[in-house]
């Protein structure tokens, strides 16, 4: 089962901006993370070597609709316009809907120019989720999840990158721009460590390498 305090809220100055609604958001490109501390490095290994290694759950009753997303955020706005105007650049807003903005997607170097060529990636893909044992949550437990806003769970990315990867694993899929592999790392085992996941032993054994890259 997922931790008991799965409910978050969004941050409330961009709650409020989302509510109140503004023209024009100048906001820092969603680029690649800084580089981490060797302290976050370790904190990560730490982190991966307290996740249960299991084999695969069955796929058997998985669907996205398990998943419901993307949430309400105020007027007429969802998670999705949320992670639009956080890792946009110069980001424009009718209402508090993201009509305009630059992106550039940290997991193929791409630069995208319309928010309908931007896909919103789920860092742990829901149906790896599903078979890490998310099939035993309850559907707004998923939901949960899948509109995650407190941990690196959502990703603007270019929508090539996002079907590349699909519902694949580190051990089968990581993204092109190797100078992110740490920050992928970290990020996947943060999601899986606070969602209590399993991993594979393949999937470990890629994280252990892309780690290795920090």
């Amino acid at each position: 089962m997922p931790p008991s305090n799965a409910f978050r809220w969004f941050p409330l100055a961009l709650t409020a901006a989302l509510l109140t609604g503004c023209t024009v958001v100048e906001s820092s490109p969603g680029s690649t993370a800084p580089a981490p501390e060797s302290g976050e490095v370790g904190q990560a290994a730490d982190l991966l070597s307290d996740l249960t290694v299991a084999a695969p759950r069955s796929m058997k009753g998985y669907s996205r609709d398990r998943f419901p997303h993307w949430r309400s955020a105020g007027k007429n706005c969802d998670v999705r316009d949320t992670v639009l105007e956080r890792d946009g650049d110069k980001v424009k807003l009718s209402g508090c809907n993201v009509v305009a903005g630059t992106w550039t997607s940290v997991y193929d170097g791409d630069v995208l120019t319309s928010p309908t060529k931007v896909d919103i990636d789920h860092m742990v893909p829901l149906a790896n989720a599903w078979r890490s044992g998310a099939d035993r949550w309850t559907d707004d437990e998923r939901g949960d999840f899948a509109n995650d806003l407190d941990r690196p769970q959502l990703l603007a990315v270019s929508a090539s990158s996002n079907r590349s990867k699909g519902d694949q694993d580190p051990s089968t899929w990581k993204p092109a721009e190797k100078s992110i592999w740490c920050t992928y790392a970290q990020d996947w085992i943060e999601v899986k460590s606070f969602w209590k996941l399993s991993v594979t032993e393949k999937e470990k054994d890629s994280l252990d390498e892309m780690l290795g890259t920090c």
